[in-house]
């Protein structure tokens, strides 16, 4: 998903680096083995698709221009708040309070991860991505009595 985020991460976790060999597969199909070349709209998808379960909606602005080097995402969460994200390489981060709104005024933090950004945006986002985990983490220890 963030292969340079990852190489950043001391305490990469075995998910994350699954999810990156996914990407670099990925790549290879589309023809872009050997080189570094980046599609953020790819990553944006990604990112998406990783947390679509726990917000109200979000997804890949088809108004502001996605380019190699960024991409802008619309996310309203469990709370009704709705952010537009910047994903770039140096991370993620909220440009504007509204979708498809970039305020070039806002001086906001990078996140490494969306969990990280949204952890911070939603108390519900947090409860919702516990609970799948629990629901996971049972589902296994089902499967592990059968």
């Amino acid at each position: 998903l963030y292969p340079d985020f990852c190489r950043m991460e001391t305490d990469c976790n075995p998910m994350e680096l699954s999810s990156v060999s996914a990407f670099e597969e990925d790549a290879e199909l589309n023809g872009f083995e050997g080189t570094d070349m980046k599609d953020m709209r790819l990553e944006a998808e990604a990112v998406v698709n990783d947390v679509l379960f726990a917000v109200n909606t979000m997804f890949v602005s088809k108004t502001l221009r996605c380019a190699d080097d960024v991409a802008y995402i619309n996310v309203e969460t469990r709370e009704r708040n709705r952010y537009c994200l910047e994903l770039t390489e140096a991370g993620l981060r909220v440009v504007g309070y509204a979708f498809d709104q970039v305020g070039d005024h806002l001086q906001t933090p990078y996140h490494e991860t969306v969990y990280s950004l949204l952890d911070t945006l939603s108390p519900a986002y947090r409860e919702a991505f516990g609970n799948a985990l629990l629901q996971r983490l049972e589902a296994l220890k089902r499967d592990g009595q059968s």
